[in-house]
């Protein structure tokens, strides 16, 4: 069955209803008593409404101790706000992606759907259909492995199961959301549950177009599409500048990793660097750690995961369009390549699109937090605006200390870093009515 492009002009609209619905149905489920621990005071409407819309964005921020606030129906809750956060939007973005492609043509609409896999709804279906089995085994692999460790460090089978369940869903879905009251800092240097929960949230935040793409030709590299090879290149440079540049500022640093030895070190410098990326789990005190390591987090933080994946951010294949199409204007190159790929001028202008909105939106997010938590430093401020919008979920220990208006800041940001880039990109792409004029050229002195 062929879609008919004029019935929704304005994809983007569906997203923002999906998951504004979302969020008001877990806020009133994260409201009942039945969602509260015995004993968790103080929990009230406003930190339902903060929770559920921090894990609908999978994004991980939390006002109130996780572990110790909500009750085994809460925490069941949460899961599923996560699972759907995570799950729906990879699943409306196939479905934006296939209303583009038909929208922007015959031929760079089949160019650009065979890079996912999407020309017609009859391919979304078995593109959702193996997105669903692909979630279900990656989370009940990690989940098996998690449970396993925790049983034999000791803990009873079914709290074990708990944790790895828990924690299985929120690292595939790159939520961040731990039931551990310090997070995963308990296991700073256990590299079989920090390697396992990294594993999670990188194959979560790779996205499913190179997942994909990657079981069917895994062994023949010089057939994988443009957007693979771009995903992959920069997730790897990204991990290693950030593994590389957080190990050098906190290897002496006795209140983070500066007591561990050295290999837990570099496991500690690794994982941060990884959690950057969308994931939002933490295994140091990030508020203890030194500011130009969190100079180091907010780039990383708002370039995020991949598009097409459960983590948030202008997406790693943005940021790459738009440093190589600047580069390509410093040499002053005719045109702007990746991988022996031209890039269309109409793309590079999205990419640099985003980059802007994302620095301005982050910006305007910062003075918003600084005007109303004036005793809190600036630099924890646009480290906590940074997290929020690239859906990250790591903080400093800021999120605790917002006022309701501070909040309802953090919540914006989490929203549009969730929804932006998508919306974003569609209402670029998409236009009721094309332009059918142009206005005459006239030069103009910039830089």
């Amino acid at each position: 069955m062929k879609l008919d492009d004029k019935r929704i002009t304005r994809p983007g609209a569906l997203i923002v209803a999906y998951f504004g619905a979302t969020i008001a149905l877990g806020t009133v489920l994260l409201s009942l008593p039945v969602a509260h621990r015995a004993g968790a005071e103080g929990v009230g409407w406003s930190d339902a409404f903060f929770t559920a819309a921090s894990a609908v964005t999978v994004t991980g921020l939390v006002v109130v101790d996780t572990g110790a606030s909500w009750s085994p129906f809460g925490e069941l809750v949460l899961l599923a706000l996560i699972q759907i956060g995570g799950l729906g939007i990879m699943t409306m973005a196939g479905f934006v992606g296939l209303i583009v492609n038909r929208r922007l043509g015959v031929r760079s609409g089949l160019r650009a759907g065979a890079e996912i896999g999407l020309t017609h709804l009859g391919v979304l279906r078995t593109l959702i259909r193996d997105l669903v089995v692909f979630v279900v085994v990656a989370e009940t692999v990690v989940a098996a492995l998690l449970t396993v460790r925790f049983m034999i460090q000791g803990i009873s089978p079914f709290r074990a199961f708990h944790l790895g369940v828990f924690h299985a869903v929120s690292a595939f879905n790159n939520a961040g959301f731990s039931i551990f009251r310090t997070g995963l800092e308990g296991y700073v240097g256990d590299w079989f549950v920090c390697l396992v929960i990294v594993a999670a949230f990188v194959l979560g935040g790779l996205g499913f177009p190179v997942v994909f793409e990657l079981a069917r030709s895994w062994r023949t590299p010089r057939r994988w599409s443009l957007h693979t090879k771009v995903t992959l290149a920069v997730t790897g440079l990204l991990l290693a500048v950030g593994t590389a540049a957080i190990a050098v500022i906190e290897w002496t640093n006795p209140a983070t990793m500066g007591g561990l030895p050295a290999d837990e070190r570099v496991l500690s410098a690794f994982f941060q660097s990884a959690t950057t990326r969308t994931a939002g789990f933490n295994t140091l005190d990030l508020g203890a750690m030194r500011p130009a390591s969190w100079l180091v987090f907010v780039p990383l933080m708002v370039i995020g995961a991949s598009s097409a994946s459960t983590g948030g951010g202008i997406k790693t294949s943005t940021i790459a369009v738009a440093v190589r199409s600047t580069l390509a204007e410093v040499r002053g190159d005719r045109h702007t390549t990746l991988f022996e790929r031209t890039i269309p001028i109409g793309l590079q202008r999205q990419a640099l699109s985003l980059v802007m909105a994302a620095l301005a939106t982050v910006g305007a997010a910062t003075f918003a937090l600084a005007v109303l938590q004036p005793s809190v430093p600036l630099g924890e401020l646009l480290f906590e605006a940074a997290s929020a919008f690239g859906t990250v979920g790591v903080s400093t220990g800021v999120t605790t200390e917002l006022s309701g208006l501070g909040r309802a800041v953090v919540i914006v940001l989490m929203f549009i870093g969730r929804v932006g880039p998508i919306t974003f990109g569609t209402a670029v792409l998409l236009r009721p009515e094309p332009k059918r004029f142009s206005y005459p050229n006239e030069e103009l002195l910039v830089g």
